[in-house]
């Protein structure tokens, strides 16, 4: 890779994650729960992955985005609240939205937006998430480990917290929602220094019993991965 492509990779990477922050920030404001938001940056990340991201821009899929997750996880929010959360985080210095012109046109353009990622994703807008995967693989964890242990130390929210986050960059592409899951247990509990009872003298380690073809190795590159993301962060 040249220096401009890698130039033009790393500001595509930067605007994507500044656009997912808003998808974040929009959600939890909507009050939209974990799985609509989750597939909300799904959708974003694969149509940009069709897309080229100078062509479009990217707020405005986003809100549709956000509307479309919201309707596929069946979480009833209404179209003209999601543009005045959206609008609002956009132009804060602005008063609010008015229903006027600008906001017919803002509604026109998302519902035509939203038709449009559907026909680029070809309709296909289901995933599997690795939300549910997570929740399986804590509960278990949780019974192998000292109950105080679980209670005074925050390994499920730290988890939720690295799930969320890795959805500012194309993991969730790119990594089977099980390894996703698990990679994210597995930093938590590294993060506070907890290891699992027996696990050095069983025949397979604590993740292999939840995902048979994970290696640790690949684990550590999504590890880095996040790590990279949270530097980003600060340069954003």
């Amino acid at each position: 890779m040249d220096d401009k492509a890698s130039v033009a990779q790393t500001t595509n990477t930067r605007m994507h994650f500044k656009v997912i922050s808003f998808i974040l920030e929009a959600g939890i404001k909507l009050h939209l729960e974990s799985v609509p938001m989750a597939t909300a940056c799904l959708i974003y990340h694969r149509f940009f992955k069709k897309c080229k991201s100078n062509a479009y821009d990217p707020y405005l899929i986003a809100s549709a985005a956000i509307y479309l997750a919201a309707k596929v996880c069946e979480q009833q929010i209404r179209l003209r609240d999601i543009i005045n959360v959206c609008h609002r985080i956009l132009h804060k210095e602005k008063p609010a939205l008015e229903v006027d012109s600008k906001y017919w046109e803002l509604r026109e353009s998302v519902v035509k937006c939203e038709l449009f990622i559907l026909r680029v994703l070809k309709f296909q807008i289901a995933f599997e998430l690795p939300h549910k995967y997570l929740l399986h693989y804590m509960k278990s964890v949780r019974d192998y480990l000292d109950p105080d242990t679980w209670r005074d130390i925050p390994i499920s929210s730290t988890a939720w917290a690295f799930l969320r986050d890795s959805y500012h960059s194309d993991l969730c592409l790119r990594i089977p929602p099980q390894h996703l899951a698990v990679t994210v247990l597995y930093f938590a509990l590294q993060c506070h220094g907890v290891t699992i009872p027996f696990n050095n003298t069983a025949k397979r380690q604590w993740w292999q019993v939840f995902c048979e073809d994970i290696k640790e190795e690949s684990m550590q590159e999504t590890i880095e991965e996040l790590i990279d993301m949270y530097d980003m962060e600060m340069r954003v």
